[in-house]
């Protein structure tokens, strides 16, 4: 199944993100302009969530203002536990709405030995697996969590060519649980190294308990560098990078460890 025509959101650019532009003003002067770099991907959950929590709090200050002035103007508890409180709750829930959709810069390593890990987040198991229905080998399979405060971004172990693209409805239980991958909405990426060892590789990207999106801007065929990003996991999910059990393919990566997209060396042939 193409998923390009299942999740394909937007076309792609060379860059693969935008800029928001935040322009702070100081007594009328203007101060500096802050750039944001935004994933594509981040269309259009990052102009509208904010504005829907920008509406919401507009309403509820209206509503507090018109039922309940005098305790407002008299009572400085009550209006800081019932204003101003959900207020910054809700200003502080906008901003990480916008930065989830983060798109930092990423330095790629430039070793074609190497498979850079394909999401951010913690290594939370490495284990030795057979008989995967989608990559039918024996197999290291790295598993990696995505919390809700990390870049969601995915990009490609190496210089691969795509082969297929296998989608799986399920359920959305919690990623951290390895097993996870076997009953949760999942999308299953082929990939082919174009460098020796030309080895078939797979990444999934796994729904979780708060995930409930999958993007993958690719289709069969398509050639990507190493650290190319290709998709995307919304709100908390796993990613998973299988590759073949050789004895030359060195794991450089340990359970907790803390990886980056596109930047942290998961495997190294020797």
């Amino acid at each position: 199944m193409d998923c390009q025509h299942i999740w394909r959101e937007f076309p792609k650019n060379h860059q693969g993100n935008f800029h928001t532009h935040l322009l702070f003003i100081c007594d009328g002067v203007r101060c500096r302009i802050m750039r944001i770099p935004i994933t594509k991907y981040g269309l259009p959950q990052v102009a509208v969530y904010p504005a829907i929590l920008a509406c919401v709090m507009m309403v509820y200050v209206g509503l507090i203002w018109y039922f309940f002035p005098e305790k407002i103007r008299t009572t400085g508890l009550w209006a800081m536990l019932c204003v101003w409180l959900p207020e910054v709750l809700l200003l502080i829930t906008a901003i990480w709405v916008v930065s989830f959709f983060r798109d930092p810069h990423r330095q790629i390593p430039n070793d074609a030995k190497a498979l850079l890990s394909p999401a951010d987040g913690t290594i939370s198991d490495i284990e030795l697996v057979e008989n995967d229905p989608a990559f039918p080998q024996q197999a290291i399979r790295i598993g990696i969590f995505l919390s809700i405060f990390n870049v969601h971004i995915n990009r490609a172990p190496c210089a691969v060519r795509v082969g297929s693209i296998q989608y799986r409805p399920g359920q959305f239980k919690n990623a951290l649980d390895p097993n996870s991958a076997r009953v949760n909405e999942s999308n299953d990426i082929q990939m082919f190294r174009l460098d020796a060892p030309r080895d078939e590789l797979m990444v999934r990207q796994i729904s979780g308990a708060i995930a409930r999106r999958i993007v993958c801007d690719l289709k069969t065929g398509d050639q990507l560098t190493a650290g190319q990003q290709f998709g995307m996991l919304k709100f908390g999910s796993r990613t998973e990078l299988y590759l073949p059990a050789r004895d030359n393919a060195h794991c450089a990566v340990k359970i907790g460890d803390k990886v980056k997209a596109g930047q942290t060396i998961l495997v190294r042939y020797q």
